[in-house]
């Protein structure tokens, strides 16, 4: 078996015990499962970021906290931007790419892990063009994204 298998694999696993015993199921005394195939994927923003699906696992990604999955298509990319929140991130496949402003980009594949500050931490994000990004986001606020323009301080300050 090799290591990205094997690594699949265990995070499918954590992911299954952390939306198990996450914010909204606590007391609950029966499991809830959902097979892949009945996830329920939704337009993120069909005219600010095309191709982008969400599928909340709990909560709502609009309203609070959350987990979900989002998926990138291959070859997409995001110009410098900000988020209001901190999100966890968890990388399920593909490779998804992150600049930190001023600073070389990381790829981040399958089994990856990254903590994004919340605030005014402004970096790119893109998803290689090989093949669509899947990712398991969870956060304690709203998703949102504030493109930052060119020459300008981001506008959530």
């Amino acid at each position: 078996m090799n290591a990205r298998l094997v690594a699949g694999v265990s995070i499918s696993i954590a992911l299954t015990t952390t939306v198990l015993a996450s914010p909204g199921q606590a007391g609950r005394t029966t499991p809830i499962f959902t097979p892949a195939d009945a996830l329920q994927w939704t337009d993120l923003d069909p005219t600010g970021a095309p191709g982008v699906k969400i599928v909340d696992l709990w909560g709502d990604h609009t309203k609070g906290s959350f987990g979900a999955y989002l998926k990138l298509p291959a070859g997409f990319a995001v110009p410098l931007h900000t988020h209001t929140h901190e999100m966890k991130v968890v990388f399920v496949s593909g490779t998804y790419i992150q600049a930190p402003e001023g600073q070389p980009a990381t790829r981040l594949g399958p089994g990856s892990y990254m903590l994004q500050p919340g605030g005014n931490y402004r970096h790119t994000t893109s998803c290689d063009k090989a093949s669509d990004c899947v990712l398991f986001i969870e956060s304690d606020g709203p998703f949102d994204l504030k493109v930052v323009e060119a020459g300008k301080p981001d506008a959530g300050k």
